[in-house]
């Protein structure tokens, strides 16, 4: 089994440097809503609240593209990805990507 990959979004980690930058890598999800989901969260902006449905939904989704980024980085060799940033974009009505985003690197501990 292989060690947790780091991933931060800063670009240095405390008590590592980085030995080998590999280059940007990424993990993308596009979402549609959900009729049911959408029918609920209007419901709730009626009476106010947090929208569970929509908060779950970019949980999944940030997690998702979070897992791919991180298999791409251990694909090509790196031990963590500095620098990660979320981004979002409409793809059409009622569907929206979500893409995580950073440097993969090789770390080792400083001597």
């Amino acid at each position: 089994m292989k060690d947790p990959i780091i991933v931060t979004t800063t670009h240095e980690i405390a008590g590592k440097r980085i030995v080998r930058t590999i280059g940007l890598v990424k993990g993308n999800t596009i979402r549609s809503r959900h009729a049911g989901r959408d029918f609920m969260a209007s419901l709730r902006n009626f009476v106010g609240g947090e929208v569970i449905e929509y908060t779950k939904m970019i949980a999944e989704s940030r997690e998702e593209a979070l897992d791919r980024m991180v298999a791409q980085a251990q694909a090509n060799g790196a031990n963590a990805v500095v620098g990660v940033r979320f981004a979002s974009s409409e793809i059409m009505d009622r569907a929206a990507e979500l893409l995580a985003y950073g440097t993969a690197v090789v770390i080792e501990d400083l001597p």
